[in-house]
């Protein structure tokens, strides 16, 4: 194998030193470090200085595609392949390396991106790779038959590590989703060009999950507006629709047979009227 090439890591903080000290502990002095603080936190600050780590803060809470588009403008040209690593994550230094030299091997030149096998906090293993969101699939779902026909996807960005050939080919990530499905777009972005995502089944982190932020229902409301801008997007008003009636159908029917009624019943009312207009009646950031 050929050298590889720098590996820059990328944390977006918001709040939560607490956690980003733990994430920084675990990845050691080995890698440079970029955090960008989307809090403008005195706490972030000390820490990430502690840990010699690179410091910017955005300005606000700008979200988390726009967080890593300024990373990645810091970084420069000769950036090297990055890792995108959440604050609530635990990855060594060692394991970053890994990972960069199992997407490096001859057999994954396509590869864009890879991932760790994670697991939570209690030591249960965390879903890494999604089928990527469609309207045939809400409907497959809905019937229960989400199984059949699942594909490769995408992976979750917990701790991503992007190959710097993929990044200049498939450009920054996209500003309209301001918190989730930032990945899930740029990696259906980079399928559409030919590359694929690879998951490293021998290589574990952990994460303990939706560390930066205590607001429950704002957190839901969020990640369901982007899961419909991210609809909107690549299957335009018709696909929404029909993905939003193939949840509101399994929702349905879940509120009155299934185990998890209340939440059933949540979900039901949101996309009923619409998770966009939901999350912003909440005061989601978006």
């Amino acid at each position: 194998m050929t050298a590889l090439p720098p590996l820059n890591v990328v944390v977006v903080a918001y709040g939560s030193p607490d956690l980003l000290e733990r994430c920084l502990t675990a990845l050691g002095h080995e890698l440079p470090v970029l955090v960008i603080d989307n809090s403008s936190s005195d706490e972030v600050r000390e820490i990430a200085a502690r840990d010699s780590c690179r410091y910017l803060d955005s300005g606000g809470n700008v979200g988390f595609a726009a967080a890593v588009n300024l990373a990645l403008d810091v970084l420069g040209p000769k950036r090297g392949d990055v890792l995108l690593l959440n604050p609530d994550a635990q990855v060594g230094g060692d394991v970053a390396r890994a990972l960069q030299r199992t997407m490096r091997t001859d057999g994954n030149k396509r590869v864009a991106c890879v991932s760790p096998v994670l697991s939570r906090d209690d030591g249960t293993a965390e879903r890494v790779e999604w089928p990527f969101p469609t309207p045939g699939r809400a409907w497959l779902d809905a019937i229960g038959l989400g199984s059949v026909g699942r594909s490769t996807g995408f992976l979750i960005g917990a701790a991503l590590v992007l190959r710097s050939e993929a990044i200049d080919a498939v450009g920054s990530f996209d500003e309209r989703f301001f918190l989730y499905a930032e990945e899930t777009d740029w990696q259906r972005r980079a399928v559409n060009g030919g590359w694929r995502t690879y998951v490293c089944r021998d290589l574990r982190a952990r994460h303990s999950g939706a560390g930066t932020s205590s607001n429950t229902a704002v957190r839901e409301a969020t990640f369901h507006a982007s899961v419909e801008r991210y609809l909107r997007k690549w299957h335009g008003t018709i696909g929404w629709q029909t993905f939003r009636a193939g949840v509101l159908f399994g929702a349905a029917i879940r509120c009155v047979v299934g185990t998890k009624r209340a939440a059933n019943r949540q979900r039901f009312v949101r996309y009923l009227r619409g998770p966009v207009r939901c999350s912003v009646a909440l005061g989601s950031p978006l």
